[in-house]
């Protein structure tokens, strides 16, 4: 007998499976016209076909992941980086030297340089400038006039941005170039993201010519800021003046360019998700007046009729219940893409490197195998007793893992205390001509939502 013949037989490791191929694609486009006349609910369909399931976009295969285990799976595991067609698509506006789109070594310099900005104990100090522009908002608005809640919501995300992180006296015209802008620039991202035709992009056509006025308007407005910064001299303990000040590995200086990617990063990616869900929660109090008047009776009970401060948000239990409810229905960021850096396994399904992975927030937030009446505005199961029940990654409206936004608590900060200020003080009626169907970029937003605030 020899010793091979005794050795116990390695474990048989099971087959990777390859994803099946999702039904409706057509030559040259392939199921991208289907991203473009239908993206959501195309999304949504998908895990009815599989966990992971096989898309094509023009040329390239696009794995598409559907179920919320294997999405966090994908966040957290280092095989699969930020990069794919969405990321290409942004790499215009956010460039490739931000920490939105680095990876590696970089990205985590990056994010040690930025992250002091958001920790816990940092954000109180920005809860003055919150107050102020929350209630500055509600007082510019008159009874029984309409408001464009598009303008009106980028103007009061881009200051509070502006304010705390930049210490940027911005005035509405800045707030009001970023937003015609952006609404411009991330439609086109998402038509380039979805069709990868790249010579058509570049022909001189309207849309076209539309898009790179409102990409470079952006940039000339990031250009402004650090300009200002430092022609002023002045170096207040912000996150522009811990970026100017920042070094490399070396010890250097950080280049010009990553100053002005970062900002783009601070600036524009989050105003646009904070504008939007802004938008998405002024909806919901106009269409849910009921929960209206129970975040107004939860501010007031704990106010005592003074007006809302951010000392009072983490008291205020419904009313930030409804913003992660708006955000679970109508995620500004609804979709995201990774890349497979090797030969990886999610699923029991064979990801092949250099593979791009594509995965829908939205459809997964809204999967009725993870929430009873998934399509129900219902803040409550947020509720501690309710919300053990939904499954781990199926609501990660900040995304997980080293990726995860670092202004998550910033966010929820300002979005709470706008959404008290607002709804203490105001009804809201529709008005004629308001159209809060669903507008599908690289984010979501109401197409044009004309609300007339009617004084409580």
């Amino acid at each position: 007998m020899t010793v091979e013949s005794v050795r116990p037989a390695a474990p048989e490791v099971p087959e990777l499976l390859e994803p099946p191929v999702a039904g409706g694609r057509i030559p040259l486009l392939g199921h991208g016209w289907k991203l473009v006349r239908d993206p959501l609910a195309f999304m949504a369909q998908l895990r009815d076909h599989g966990d992971v399931v096989r898309l094509r976009l023009g040329p390239k295969t696009v794995y598409a992941v559907t179920a919320p285990a294997l999405t966090g799976a994908l966040a957290l595991n280092p095989d699969f980086i930020i990069a794919g067609p969405l990321w290409e698509s942004l790499e215009g506006l956010l460039g490739k030297e931000g920490v939105a789109t680095a990876n590696g070594p970089l990205h985590r310099r990056q994010r040690r340089i930025i992250q002091p900005a958001f920790r816990l104990d940092a954000i109180p100090a920005y809860g003055p400038i919150m107050e102020e522009e929350a209630h500055a908002l509600t007082e510019r608005w008159r009874t029984g006039e309409t408001i464009d809640c598009t303008s009106e919501s980028f103007r009061v995300a881009v200051r509070i941005a502006a304010r705390c992180l930049l210490r940027g006296d911005f005035m509405d015209e800045r707030a009001e170039r970023l937003c015609v802008a952006l609404a411009t620039v991330f439609r086109g991202m998402y038509r380039r993201m979805v069709v990868p035709a790249g010579p058509l992009y570049r022909l001189p056509l309207p849309a076209n010519r539309e898009f790179n006025r409102a990409l470079a308007d952006l940039h000339l407005l990031v250009d402004e800021i650090v300009a200002e910064r430092r022609e002023s001299g002045q170096k207040p303990d912000d996150l522009l003046t811990a970026l100017l000040e920042a070094t490399d590995d070396n010890g250097d200086p950080i280049g010009e360019q990553e100053i002005h990617d970062q900002v783009v990063a601070i600036l524009t990616p989050g105003s646009e998700t904070i504008a939007s869900t802004i938008m998405w929660l002024l909806q919901v109090l106009t269409e849910h007046p009921e929960h209206a008047d129970k975040v107004r009776e939860e501010v007031e009970s704990v106010t005592g009729g003074r007006p809302v401060a951010f000392d009072d948000v983490r008291k205020l239990t419904h009313t930030n219940n409804v913003v992660v409810e708006a955000m679970r229905l109508r995620p500004a960021v609804w979709i995201l893409t990774r890349r497979a850096v090797a030969d990886a396994e999610l699923g029991g399904y064979r990801i092949p490197a250099g593979a791009d992975i594509i995965y829908s927030p939205y459809a997964i937030q809204r999967d009725a195998r993870s929430y009873a009446h998934n399509e129900e505005f219902d803040p409550d199961r947020w509720l501690p007793e309710r919300s053990k029940d939904v499954p781990k990654f199926a609501m990660s409206p900040f995304s997980n893992g080293n990726r995860k936004c670092p202004s998550d608590h910033f966010s929820m900060a300002q979005l709470s205390l706008i959404t008290a200020a607002v709804a203490t003080r105001y009804r809201f009626e529709r008005v004629s001509g308001s159209d809060d169907t669903t507008r599908v970029g690289i984010t979501l937003r109401p197409n044009r939502l004309l609300l007339r605030p009617v004084l409580r």
